[in-house]
């Protein structure tokens, strides 16, 4: 389905957009977990912080995605 896919590529550049807008340590955390499929212990190892700061960074990077992409769906998932 065309439109299904343009949909899809859309979110899939704001969601990038969103990511690169992330603060560094939080898009950090986001690319140890979802790209080296790293766990929230092994992730506090190499940022040198307990596994309790590493879950309250991913939820915060969770947390300011789901707004940014809110705010993406709110204007017909048209860029800004």
């Amino acid at each position: 389905d065309p439109f299904r896919e343009t949909v899809d590529a859309g979110f899939r550049k704001a969601l990038a957009g969103a990511i690169e807008e992330l603060p560094e340590r939080e898009r950090l955390v986001m690319s140890l977990y979802y790209q080296d499929e790293l766990n929230l212990k092994e992730i506090g190892l190499v940022l040198k912080v307990t596994e309790s700061r590493v879950c309250q960074l991913h939820g915060q990077a969770l947390t300011r995605l789901k707004s940014r992409l809110a705010d993406w769906r709110d204007r017909g998932g048209k860029t800004a």
